[in-house]
């Protein structure tokens, strides 16, 4: 696959973020990054040409407050990292007991200072809603109330109107999921909202006509006064740098 045209990706709308999933692949290597760019070199490569990213294998291992200070510092004014939280929290626990990995989550994550985003709650596919395990987790977040949260439910019974509910009282996002497997609620729960482009309808990547869809969207709630945050999580052969240029394009 030849290389992409690389050009400076920042909103021009402050309240407009487009970014990827991550941005350690070694098959953006040629892609996307130079051959000969050393890895050190990669995010601030990367935070020269987006305005965000998401921390997706936080998921996976929290890195220590250390690593997070580390990519502050590598990234320049006014970028911003969203994080994903750990699947210990959310898949292990579903919520119970959450007090201690919630605040080591906030004390590590704390280490990007002015470069955090929102911070994202992915809900396993098989666990089905739980008010009450959601409205004690909500409670605890208002402890941090100047922090961004957003919940990707990955299981349809979490699609109700007492769950939106309870997300509009602690102006949480409802994560919007784009993939042809994953329930999807078009709406807004708080005066911002988290997308997540995971697969299009045909292909790893989005066409034209998927993309102008979600562009619309956007604007829609643009005029409705919400914030806006798009990740592109369709890594592979670098569908998500093209997608995310395409669609940051289409809005422009």
């Amino acid at each position: 696959m030849t290389s992409m045209t690389r050009t400076t990706r920042r909103p021009k709308e402050p309240g407009i973020w487009i970014g990827t999933s991550g941005w350690v692949y070694k098959h953006w290597k040629g892609i996307f990054y130079p051959e000969k760019l050393p890895a050190a070199e990669q995010l601030r490569f990367y935070a020269g040409r987006f305005s965000t990213v998401e921390v997706n294998f936080s998921f996976y291992r929290l890195p220590e407050r250390s690593v997070f200070e580390t990519w502050r510092a590598h990234t320049p004014a006014g970028f911003l990292f969203a994080v994903k939280g750990s699947r210990f929290l959310t898949h292990i626990k579903r919520l119970k007991d959450p007090e201690e990995p919630l605040q080591r989550l906030m004390d590590r994550a704390g280490g990007l200072r002015e470069k955090l985003g929102p911070i994202l709650f992915q809900f396993p596919h098989t666990w089905a809603v739980h008010i009450d395990r959601l409205e004690y987790f909500l409670d605890l977040l208002r402890g941090y109330p100047r922090q961004r949260f957003a919940f990707e439910f990955r299981h349809e019974s979490w699609l109700t109107d007492e769950v939106y509910r309870l997300l509009e009282r602690a102006d949480a996002a409802l994560c919007m999921p784009v993939c042809p497997e994953m329930p999807l609620a078009v709406r807004l729960t708080a005066p911002w909202t988290y997308i997540r482009m995971h697969h299009g309808e045909h292909d790893v990547g989005y066409d034209d006509d998927e993309l102008a869809a979600w562009a619309k969207r956007i604007r829609k709630f643009r005029r409705e006064g919400a914030d806006v945050y798009v990740y592109f999580n369709n890594d592979f052969e670098g569908y998500a740098i093209r997608n995310a240029e395409r669609l940051h394009a289409m809005l422009e």
